[in-house]
């Protein structure tokens, strides 16, 4: 990354605004290729971990946490560089979490993101240890920020990180969740789940962003606050509701295995009908969060609706 490109910020004025799709396939795009940087080379050693580390983040998502990073980082105008390695760190987390989340002793799942599960295309032992590893990565990827941020921001990044991908974020949602297997919660309990399991890295994605711009005033963390939790909450009530209606071909994963698995979910809990309603609801919620910024923040808002109202 050189100094230029770290220095480039995101801030576009309102009358450039790309249109949402083009900005969405460009910002995906990047991703592809901060993150191949990012990763190690398959050719180094060991290759097989390395070469299984590519394969669990590269060619496959719809890169939400890294989207929400640069919507964020354009609202406080980040330094482009910044935003980049936010948002590569953020998907390594999410994506060792996937990799961890489909081994046998947790979901035991052999399809994501349209392609086998990494246990089943390499071993239960890389699957094991590329989860390990791509934490590991996220946070070097963080920490080599480089000049042009300083240090209080980057430990407020780097504590965040941290704090969404542990015991008090998504690890304490995947051990409820794992938990809850044939129980039944209620709603305010399956909330609390998800807030950790899904909400936990969606929440910390905005934030990123925001403090990859600037050191944020105490209404703005609480705004942004807000719009993640609301959001975090979305993702999970659709994610839900695609689980019970669309196909595995759809999904790139296994469809209806919730309900195959006896799990607790927000369409078994609310019907489909209301679980629809609440996803409309957590969208309008969202989308108030954000009135402090005005204009500025329509990325996020069409993002919100994105969440909302995808297909897969």
């Amino acid at each position: 990354m050189t100094a230029a490109a770290q220095l480039q910020t995101l801030a576009p004025s309102q009358a450039t605004l790309q249109p949402f799709n083009e900005w969405m396939r460009q910002v995906q795009a990047e991703m592809e290729v901060a993150l191949d940087q990012f990763l190690p080379a398959a050719t180094s050693i060991p290759g097989k971990l390395h070469q299984a580390m590519r394969y669990a983040v590269l060619d496959g998502g719809k890169r939400v946490r890294p989207l929400l990073v640069f919507a964020a980082g354009e609202l406080f105008a980040a330094p482009a560089g910044i935003a980049q390695r936010a948002a590569a760190a953020v998907e390594m987390i999410h994506a060792y979490s996937l990799v961890h989340d489909d081994m046998p002793c947790m979901d035991d799942d052999a399809l994501r993101r349209g392609k086998p599960t990494l246990h089943v295309q390499y071993d239960e032992a890389t699957a094991l240890l590329v989860g390990d590893a791509l934490q590991a990565q996220a946070f070097v990827v963080l920490a080599e920020a480089g000049e042009s941020i300083d240090a209080a921001r980057q430990i407020v990044m780097l504590r965040l990180l941290a704090q969404a991908s542990g015991s008090l974020g998504m690890c304490g949602g995947q051990a409820i969740d794992l938990a809850s297997v044939g129980l039944n919660l209620s709603l305010a309990e399956l909330e609390q789940m998800h807030k950790l399991k899904t909400g936990a890295l969606l929440r910390a994605s905005v934030l990123l962003g925001a403090w990859a711009g600037k050191t944020l005033a105490q209404n703005e963390i609480q705004a942004l606050e807000a719009y993640g939790a609301a959001i975090g909450l979305a993702f999970q009530v659709v994610d839900d509701i695609l689980d019970a209606t669309a196909d595995s071909a759809t999904l790139g994963k296994t469809a209806g295995k919730d309900a195959a698995d006896n799990k607790p979910t927000y369409v078994s809990i609310l019907g489909l009908p209301e679980s629809q309603a609440l996803a409309e609801k957590l969208r309008n919620d969202a989308h108030q969060a954000l009135a402090i910024f005005g204009d500025k923040a329509s990325r996020l808002r069409e993002l919100a609706d994105l969440i909302v109202q995808r297909k897969a």
